[in-house]
């Protein structure tokens, strides 16, 4: 008898907590590392902690879809690629909480319409600056911009350094983690693609 498939239940996303429990939580930390939070050098630190990953994380405030919303349509029939390259980012890995540092290229062949380019980065900093893995970021880059220009195709390649490899772990400095996501025409017509890896410097 065939195994019954479990039913998947949706869970509920923990409500938020305030600024005060955020800040214990970091006392909680500082104390379990050895630490006296409240010496002078440490006493303002979890407030600190707390601001800053209120600015690490302001992805999770910030709703890509609508930075794509407004298109521009009078482009004299302009329909070659447009490319948006070496787009500094700075992310956190969910796995250990450590930064990502690194670059995005972002590349798409219009429909009809474009977006400000400045929207581009947009993007990719409200899917960066969340808990992330590479993997996933890369791909919802690509979807995002897919799914609200429906342009002819995207491409996205995200150039990564992970702090959980090169400062814990394994301790390997100097090393990069490369993903790309290939829609549409970029990942269908070889020559669409090989075109958008050139200008971005990655020749194929």
């Amino acid at each position: 008898m065939a195994a019954r498939k479990k039913k998947r239940t949706s869970r509920k996303k923990p409500a938020r907590p305030d600024q005060k429990k955020a800040e214990e939580a970091i006392r909680t930390l500082l104390l379990w590392a050895g630490e006296d939070p409240d010496r002078e050098g440490l006493v303002d630190t979890p407030m600190r902690v707390a601001t800053a990953y209120r600015d690490w994380f302001g992805g999770y405030n910030q709703d890509p879809v609508r930075y794509l919303k407004r298109t521009f349509e009078e482009v004299d029939g302009y329909d070659e690629m447009i490319v948006l390259r070496d787009i500094d980012f700075e992310s956190h890995c969910e796995h250990h909480m450590a930064p990502i540092i690194g670059k995005a290229h972002v590349g798409y062949l219009p429909d009809h319409k474009v977006v400000g380019i400045s929207k581009l980065a947009r993007v990719v900093e409200a899917f960066a600056r969340r808990f992330q893995v590479q993997e996933k970021m890369t791909a919802q880059i690509a979807n995002c911009i897919q799914d609200v220009l429906n342009p002819k195709g995207v491409g996205v390649v995200i150039e990564g350094v992970h702090q959980c490899m090169t400062t814990r772990g394994i301790h390997k400095s100097g090393v990069s983690m490369v993903t790309s996501q290939m829609l549409g025409l970029f990942r269908k017509d070889a020559r669409t693609r090989a075109e958008f890896l050139r200008m971005i410097g990655n020749n194929p």
